[in-house]
């Protein structure tokens, strides 16, 4: 039997976050009531012209910066001529042989090291309407709220190999595109959808096989799912004796399988040709340098220098850096004090637990990255214990008052008082003889207990640390 080798390539429809449409000034939102956000240019009326956005190219240009493409001095749009009830002037204006982005590339996070994969281009095209079927099954209406909504296409190299450098290589362009602004990336809201080009070949072999296309997968768990079972479906076939068909294939993420849609001698031809009613693009390569001179620290950078330079774990540093906002709260709480471990074990820890129960991001936290480093340094002081520290952040997330005030208010303050706390540690060794000869028997569950013991009498308000050296102190005595 022939092991077999993935080849994978993937193309991400993104939708850009400028306040207008790309040829029209109809709003550029998601949610409005059906067909409230068109006009007649994004609706196709015969007569009417469109404008292109400056601000799509901008976008478009600074997409292609972050991911290391060359830009086009001079570029142009197309028309991509098809038929569909959802575009009403029968064709998507896109752009053909002379994208503003091409050859670049990102490299991506893996267990074995980092990988480049290459970007072939990115491109600027308008999105069709929205197609809505009733509950009847019998009629379909348009929504045309979304045509004409900018789009970027990033297409990569078939440089991919299975499904987990596919979703690697996903997050990592949603996280990018996230940090520099372009889109918000939502996939809930349809931001981001693509199209996976999957083919399969025995190990070794240089040649490419027939490759399959899925379109308009919307979830990155669906492009997962939709990879793995296209190559043990295209593996079964083969080992079967039989042979892959060129074709484009829908996935169906409700019953985990594709369906084929066309095959390649039903494809359609495009035929595309240059947009007539609007003017080539021509960017000064000043406007470039001057893109990418201004784009934030990008996630691969803020993650090196974590590690480098705050000395967290690798790990930590990747969850952190995923989410732009995740990592300036994280930036803001050290800023203010906290130590980099401690708002990372917090904000990884018991932050996150608390933001999915409550199913909410990290940008509507009710409480600032101030009042979290307070709570760290309370508890890396010695003020509050770490179960305490867990009781204020609860109740940060209900009333975010100040932790100090949280602290008096439940009485939370921890005892680090020695003359106390000896008191306490006299009383549990007294009540408990057999502890003490389990311990001195070389058993090292008898100062655990003893340790729980006096924990248990000052209501979790002992300083643990002390109470640790005062329990081995009167040990060594006895």
């Amino acid at each position: 039997m022939s092991e077999y080798e993935a080849v994978i390539g993937i193309e991400m429809h993104a939708e850009l976050s400028t306040k207008t449409k790309i040829y029209c000034g109809c709003k550029n939102e998601f949610g409005g009531e059906i067909n409230t956000h068109c006009c007649p240019v994004c609706t196709g009326m015969p007569g009417t012209l469109p404008v292109l956005n400056e601000k799509v190219v901008e976008y478009a240009v600074k997409a292609g910066c972050a991911l290391n493409c060359s830009i086009a001095e001079l570029s142009k749009q197309d028309r991509k001529n098809y038929f569909y009830p959802d575009l009403p002037k029968a064709y998507q204006i896109s752009q053909f042989d002379i994208p503003l982005c091409a050859d670049g590339y990102v490299d991506i996070p893996l267990e074995s090291g980092s990988k480049r994969i290459g970007i072939t281009r990115i491109h600027i095209e308008e999105d069709a309407g929205k197609l809505l079927h009733d509950a009847s099954d019998t009629d379909s209406l348009v929504d045309f709220n979304r045509c004409g909504v900018p789009l970027i296409e990033i297409v990569s190299e078939p440089d991919l190999r299975s499904s987990e450098e596919a979703r690697v290589y996903l997050e990592t362009l949603r996280s990018i595109l996230q940090y520099i602004d372009v889109s918000d990336c939502k996939m809930q809201e349809g931001s981001i959808r693509c199209d996976v080009n999957v083919s399969i070949r025995p190990k070794g072999q240089k040649e490419f096989g027939v490759r399959s296309e899925m379109k308009n997968v919307n979830s990155f768990r669906g492009a997962i799912r939709g990879i793995e079972y296209e190559i043990a479906r295209q593996t079964a076939l083969l080992e079967a004796g039989g042979q892959v068909v060129q074709e484009t294939r829908r996935w169906d993420d409700a019953k985990g399988e594709s369906v084929s849609m066309r095959s390649k001698e039903e494809a359609q031809d495009y035929r595309y040709f240059p947009e007539p009613d609007l003017m080539p693009i021509r960017i000064e390569k000043e406007t470039v340098e001057k893109i990418r001179q201004e784009l934030p620290e990008l996630p691969h950078v803020k993650r090196a220098r974590y590690v480098s330079e705050l000395g967290l774990p690798e790990y930590d540093a990747g969850i952190l850096t995923e989410y732009r906002p995740t990592a300036e709260f994280f930036e803001a709480a050290v800023a203010a004090g906290a130590s980099a471990k401690g708002a990372s074990n917090w904000i990884m820890g018991d932050i996150s637990r608390i933001l999915k129960e409550k199913d909410i991001l990290i940008d509507n936290v009710p409480f600032s990255p101030q009042q979290l480093a307070e709570m760290v340094q309370l508890i890396e002081s010695g003020a509050i214990s770490n179960s305490a520290g867990k009781k204020v952040l609860e109740t940060l997330f209900e009333t975010p008052k100040a932790p100090k005030q949280i602290v008096e208010e439940l009485g939370l303050a921890q005892i680090s008082d020695e003359g106390a706390l000896q008191k306490m540690v006299q009383d549990v060794l007294d009540q408990n003889p057999q502890s003490i000869e389990d311990y001195k028997a070389g058993k090292d569950r008898a100062i655990k207990f003893m340790m729980g013991q006096v924990m248990k009498l000052s209501k979790g308000k002992a300083n643990p640390q002390t109470v640790n050296a005062l329990l081995k102190e009167e040990l060594d005595k006895r």
